[in-house]
């Protein structure tokens, strides 16, 4: 047996200096979505997730705590697990910076590229914002009007002997890299970005820090630190092995795809290729920079950046707690256009809930439990045919899965949920509204069996397309039936052919005391 394709993605790791808000989640679900169904299709998956602990801000919040940093670090590490965990992101590993894998692979590849000329001795002075932890260009802090364009908090005047990275002598390379892989950056807006970044011209990079305790040492000169910049990147490699276990970086990379947000492009799409260069290592086959979440003032009707100052921080346990991780992850793949921005509000919230999970996905499943358990004791017959009229029949249901997976695959979640939704739901929806079964149903029963046998196969499809979106959910409609295939086995191919006809539809789901169907997602008002 041929051994398994292998897909290794990755999220950008979080400053754990507070709780991630509904902005962090927004990757990791869309994430977790590419994570799902590469796995559902035949995929060995890896699945990298993690904290970026070696930061100024980190310290100083320990201190404000009275903690050492690294007991800070692990308790903050706990609490982003809780929320991942709670949103179903199914992570394979969550590396923390701090921990000695990490430590071990970073002296080792900075070591490499000392050895190999790319990093020389010299001294910094620039604009420093300590929110970035970064210098910042004369121009951007021009053009934001003498303050950060990311943190709103003017720059302090730093200067400071370092090692730098010769990033400079990297500018042909990338541009000849871009152009020989044109996917590398997505979407496509990001790349002509970066692209024309790297052809006005890079820096060299200061990779030290000399006033630092709490980071990791660099090994050819015990006084500095290494840069919080050069280190964090280097969890891609140091999560799956490097300096640590050979075989298992040799098995993983390079990454087949890092998701993060589009503010940091310019680190993970010229300086992170470029360090790897200048380790001899391969480079990443994609970068996809996703947008952002933005908050809808409820009073005011403004959208706004997420941001503590601006007391509209929203956090996910929040909303899971008032309504359902599934709830959340559909919300956010299907509002919020993966490649570009997004906004939230409580009431858009409720109101695509209500109209698209509780009304349509929802409604469809009780119509159809309610109705066989009602009428044919929980089993419809096997069927000599099934009426052509409904859209799963056909080629038509295999072009639907194409489109789902097409759009999965590039990322564009919310034209697959889109896709999924104008394509199966609601014409299944449509289809019971004009056949009326619980009106058939007392004057022709063979009839009526036909009529709901196609609305549980749509509802068949729908959970096997739903599977890395709504994982919970999927899975209990799945599961509610004898479908051939098992769930642990499905795969998006299985929606392409209908059930069996020779097969009865049985309902093996559980009511509850009173002999109902619990609401899969009950309305909120």
């Amino acid at each position: 047996m041929p051994d398994k394709p292998r897909f290794y993605l990755t999220t950008a790791i979080d400053y754990p200096n507070s709780r991630p808000h509904i902005g962090t989640a927004f990757e990791k679900i869309g994430a977790d979505v590419q994570a799902r169904y590469r796995r559902m299709n035949g995929y060995d998956v890896f699945f990298l997730m993690g904290n970026d602990e070696n930061t100024v801000k980190v310290s100083k919040r320990a201190a404000e705590l009275g903690r050492d940093p690294q007991t800070y670090c692990n308790e903050m590490a706990q609490q982003f697990k809780d929320v991942w965990t709670a949103l179903d992101i199914s992570f394979d590993d969550f590396i923390q910076t701090s921990e000695p894998r990490h430590h071990q692979g970073c002296r080792l590849f900075i070591q490499r590229v000392f050895d190999a000329g790319w990093i020389y001795k010299g001294s910094y002075e620039g604009l420093y914002c300590e929110g970035c932890e970064s210098f910042k260009t004369e121009k951007e802090i021009a053009e934001a009007g003498g303050i950060c364009p990311n943190h709103r908090t003017p720059p302090t005047q730093r200067t400071e002997p370092c090692y730098y990275f010769a990033l400079s002598k990297f500018q042909d390379r990338l541009l000849r890299f871009y152009e020989e892989n044109p996917d590398f950056i997505q979407p496509v807006s990001r790349r002509n970005e970066v692209v024309s970044l790297v052809r006005e011209g890079l820096l060299d990079v200061n990779i030290t820090r000399g006033d630092q305790d709490w980071g990791i040492r660099v090994p050819f000169d015990e006084q500095f630190t290494i840069y919080v910049w050069f280190d964090a990147l280097l969890n891609y490699v140091t999560g799956v092995g490097f300096g640590t276990d050979q075989a298992n970086f040799e098995k993983w990379w390079p990454a087949d795809l890092h998701f993060i947000g589009k503010d940091i492009t310019r680190f993970h799409c010229a300086l992170w290729p470029a360090m790897l260069m200048a380790a001899g290592l391969p480079l990443p086959q994609r970068v996809f920079g996703h947008g952002f979440v933005y908050v809808k003032n409820e009073g005011t009707g403004v959208v706004e950046k997420i941001s503590k100052s601006l007391g509209n921080v929203v956090e996910p346990m929040d909303i899971i707690s008032q309504f359902s991780s599934e709830a959340f992850r559909y919300y956010f793949m299907r509002e919020c256009p993966f490649p570009g921005d997004g906004e939230f509000s409580f009431s858009r919230f409720a109101e695509v809930f209500n109209a698209e999970l509780a009304n349509n996905l929802g409604n469809l499943y009780s119509r159809c439990v309610t109705l066989i358990t009602k009428n044919y004791g929980g089993e419809l017959p096997a069927a000599a045919a099934i009426p052509s009229e409904y859209v799963m029949e056909g080629p038509a249901r295999a072009d639907v899965v194409r489109k789902v997976a097409e759009h999965i695959e590039a990322c564009e979640y919310h034209l697959a949920l889109q896709t999924l939704w104008q394509q199966i739901l609601d014409p299944a929806n449509r289809y019971a509204d004009k056949h009326e079964p619980w009106k058939k149903v007392k004057v022709d029963r063979e009839a009526t069996a036909l009529v709901l046998r196609q609305m549980v196969e749509a509802l068949r499809g729908a959970a096997i397309l739903l599977k890395p979106f709504l994982p919970r959910s999927a899975e209990k409609i799945y599961r509610a039936f004898n479908f051939p295939e098992a769930w642990e086995q499905v795969a998006y191919r299985h929606a392409e052919a209908p059930m069996p006809l020779d097969q009865p539809v049985r309902f093996i789901g559980a009511l509850d005391a009173n002999g109902k169907v619990p609401p899969m997602f009950p309305r909120v008002q």
